[in-house]
């Protein structure tokens, strides 16, 4: 039992996503904190070896979240923009942080595509998981992130099986085929370039192929992965070739609609290409989207004349094609979610309280044994067994008792009227 001279002092569990998403920082704030997949595990491993004790990201096009656990915010939040060498004030504006059951909430929502731009979308809960499986390989995951991303990939699950919020789902693959559509008309006659072959680009290649377009060209650091993406186009019956990206520029004016999706921290596509390109063309209007972030394309390509270029915060309307059936579907999700953080806090909660139960059954074991070794003199002196049971259970009864009933004595008032309530209810007290 505890008395008044001991204490037991336990840091509570704290858990924390902090982050910015297309809803709160525009494709300029976000750039500049996203993260290449080839840095993220030592990133993760930089990130827990002062500032979280557990740690995962997930960065996206639309998002970059921290989901760690730690004493406060602040040192996460400090190292984020440490890490890109950015002023935390100036990105401070765009970023949310959630404790606790409003972390566990945003993980299920996130991973169930109740937060996407594309509501519903199926892409994130891949991402998710692959930025969970580095975290793992970095050995940066602890009891509490295993267990809420185990968690967050059943409730995905659930609401994708029980509700209908991916029907209708316009990707953003499929908006770029729209707007090329809508600029070109018919696309059989256009050459197309995808620059990059990630899961984004073969997501893209898939839905022009469909189109059937004139040929299609897929340029890459690496040309077997190029020529890889390429031939699964040309299976489809149309012309598709690979080049490596230091062919650009020479090439770049043959292509009518340019996709672009790579994980290049600086931009591919600059301004003088694409100038130089609308002169060799003659003023034929080029199509371009830059699904990357950070972006592929300079921004100021923007503003050229005959350019058509779209960023992913550009195709947020025509994607939102169908939403008002989402939406209905988005009010079960919800419901589900909720009832799931429920459960997952609880479990929380349960866990924060092993300590102070283990501290509290090693100190009753302590008595036990103080007291054991009392009546096992009182034997060996000659003591009868009933004289030594008798004192053995007295003393157990007083040392158990003496905390709470000294606490007891000493509260007055709603202290007191509260603590005899939490003893009845603890000891089962019939009054």
């Amino acid at each position: 039992m505890l008395n008044n001279r001991q204490s037991i002092k336990i840091a509570p569990m704290q858990l924390y996503v902090i982050g910015v998403n297309h809803n709160t920082a525009p494709i300029q704030i976000r750039e500049n904190v996203a993260f290449n997949s080839e840095h993220l595990g030592s990133a993760l491993r930089e990130l827990t070896q002062h500032d979280a004790t557990e740690a995962a990201i997930l960065s996206t096009c639309n998002r970059t979240e921290l989901y760690c656990s730690a004493d406060s915010p602040e040192k996460p939040l400090n190292w984020l923009s440490q890490y890109h060498k950015l002023d935390s004030r100036a990105i401070q504006p765009y970023i949310y942080t959630l404790p606790n059951d409003e972390a566990v909430k945003h993980a299920f929502r996130v991973a169930s595509g109740l937060d996407s731009m594309v509501l519903g979308e199926p892409q994130i809960l891949g991402q998710f998981k692959q930025s969970v499986k580095i975290a793992q390989d970095a050995g940066t995951l602890g009891t509490l992130l295993h267990k809420l991303f185990q968690r967050t990939f059943e409730v995905a699950k659930e609401v994708r099986t029980n509700t209908d919020i991916g029907a209708n789902s316009i990707s953003m693959a499929a908006a770029a085929v729209k707007l090329a559509q809508r600029i070109f008309g018919d696309i059989k006659d256009q050459k197309v370039l995808f620059i990059g072959a990630g899961e984004m680009i073969e997501l893209c290649a898939d839905h022009f192929a469909a189109q059937k377009p004139k040929s299609i060209m897929v340029a890459n650091r690496t040309l077997e992965r190029g020529e890889a993406l390429a031939a699964k186009m040309s299976l489809q019956g149309i012309t598709a070739q690979a080049i490596l990206l230091n062919d650009l520029p020479e090439r770049f004016a043959e292509f009518d609609i340019v996709i672009t999706s790579t994980a290049s921290q600086l931009p591919i596509v600059g301004l003088g290409m694409v100038e130089s390109a609308i002169k060799i063309r003659r003023h034929r209007p080029i199509f371009m989207v830059d699904l990357a972030v950070p972006r592929d394309i300079e921004a100021e390509v923007a503003a050229l004349d005959d350019v058509f270029l779209y960023t992913v915060d550009d195709l947020a309307q025509v994607v939102s094609d169908g939403v008002a059936n989402r939406q209905t579907a988005a009010v079960d999700a919800e419901i589900i979610v909720a009832a799931r953080v429920e459960n997952f806090m609880h479990w929380l909660k349960k866990r924060d309280a092993v300590p102070t139960i283990k501290a509290l059954r090693d100190q009753a074991e302590t008595t036990r044994k103080v007291e054991l070794d009392k009546a096992i003199k009182m034997i060996q002196k000659g003591e009868s067994a009933e004289k030594v049971l008798e004192a053995l259970s007295n003393a157990l009864t007083n040392k158990f008792l003496h905390a709470p009933s000294h606490a007891l004595n000493q509260a007055h008032g709603d202290e007191h009227t509260k603590l005899e309530n939490v003893l009845i209810q603890l000891y089962h007290i019939k009054t």
